[in-house]
């Protein structure tokens, strides 16, 4: 049950979905966030009224898991109004496309059925086919089917929910890439797609999903937001995989350590294999979690002088990153007064508006009417492919990441 951030005083009221050990404090609140940050809005004062929430983000003293203790399901949306896709810049594309091949190769999928839950766009499914897999299937409300071209591959789009209606579906593997941080209840999402896949025993089962280590060594407060109620580090990953019925094979940090990749198959003994190096730790996020409120105010203050600096002196703010992080991180700084506009490469985000701010989203081709100043880059792993759309535009702003 999601409760409010004013009733968390006592770490024995909160239980950990993961493990189900009352054993759970709150380390960080805000209020009234927006509930979406990738949603298509069309207008700045429905962006302005869009739906808020609130965050109560608490870490587990005994698993490691942290999560959103305010999070309220109902307030969530997902469908077709759903923008998540990085598909459109290639130092993503190039990532996503060599773990597709890795994936293929290392747990011998070629000619195989891979089932994804919460395809996204497809693009990652594509790209397995691309890579050798004989067919698949893709789940996600916020597919759009007429977007994909499935070059010739065998490939069927589902637009919904992953739920028992689909548990019949057989795989050789079950690929879920950035949706267990979306789920509230990941015990019993897991222990769902163990039931599904029964004695299938050599069924392989492979996720990736945000690194909760890196957020609270790095302070990254624009990586919390609503629609992350899930918050995994290596070893609490781990720990739920072996307790819901699988053998963990192998976990990976990837890109830049921002993400983790988990690979497992069904087991049939309690102990699901032994520990993994990368497991252990709990002492880690614990020394993170103790720094994690006295970073976010000193990081809090250094961007908001930052950003009344560049007003004082008339320069021209614009963030690079209208998604989740954007959102975020505008949120967190008062609505981001002295922001002008946020930036994105996905065409179907311009004209629209940012969640919670009203901000417009724009394209880079606009900017050369406006130039800008300062461009604030969500995320540092892009820094260079900004910089370089920056400058085949004639355009040479100060450009800082977070």
């Amino acid at each position: 049950m999601a409760v409010s951030p004013d009733d968390l005083s006592r770490p024995d009221t909160l239980t950990c979905p993961a493990c189900g050990e009352a054993n759970a404090a709150v380390l960080h609140t805000e209020t009234a966030i927006p509930v979406n940050s990738c949603l298509l809005v069309d207008t700045e004062a429905e962006a302005i009224a869009f739906g808020r929430g609130d965050m109560a983000f608490a870490l587990c003293a005994d698993c490691g898991f942290a999560f959103n203790a305010a999070f309220d399901q109902k307030l969530a949306e997902y469908d077709q109004r759903y923008e998540e896709t990085q598909q459109f810049s290639g130092r993503f594309v190039e990532f996503a496309t060599d773990l597709a091949r890795r994936w293929v190769v290392d747990y011998d999928l070629a000619g195989k059925r891979v089932l994804e839950v919460g395809c996204g766009k497809g693009e990652f499914l594509v790209m397995m086919a691309d890579a050798g897999i004989g067919s698949g299937i893709g789940i996600d409300p916020g597919v759009h089917p007429e977007r994909i071209d499935n070059a010739g591959h065998d490939l069927t789009w589902i637009p919904d929910f992953y739920s028992a209606d689909y548990t019949h579906l057989e795989a050789d593997a079950i690929v879920c890439r950035h949706t267990l941080e979306h789920i509230p209840d990941v015990a019993d999402f897991m222990t769902r797609i163990r039931a599904a896949i029964g004695d299938q025993t050599d069924t392989v089962v492979l996720f990736e999903l945000p690194d909760v280590q890196r957020i609270l060594d790095e302070v990254a407060f624009w990586d919390i937001y609503y629609e992350h109620c899930s918050y995994f580090g290596a070893g609490s990953l781990a720990r739920l995989f072996r307790r819901t019925g699988f053998e963990v094979l192998d976990v990976q940090r990837e890109y830049d350590d921002q993400y983790l990749v988990i690979a497992a198959r069904p087991s049939t003994t309690p102990a699901g294999g032994a520990p993994l190096p990368i497991e252990d730790d709990l002492e880690a996020l614990r020394s993170g979690a103790a720094g994690f409120g006295p970073g976010y105010r000193s990081l809090i203050d250094r961007w908001s002088t930052r950003l009344a600096e560049a007003e004082t002196s008339g320069e021209r703010v614009v963030i690079w990153g209208s998604g989740s992080k954007g959102v975020s991180f505008l949120s967190n700084l008062g609505g981001g007064r002295h922001v002008d506009a946020a930036v994105d490469i996905n065409p179907f985000k311009w004209g629209k508006f940012m969640a919670g701010t009203g901000h417009p989203i724009v394209g880079p081709d606009d900017l050369p009417a406006q130039p800008p100043d300062l461009v604030i880059v969500m995320n540092p792993i892009y820094t260079e492919e900004i910089t370089a759309e920056l400058a085949s535009r004639g355009l040479h702003p100060v450009v800082e990441a977070l």
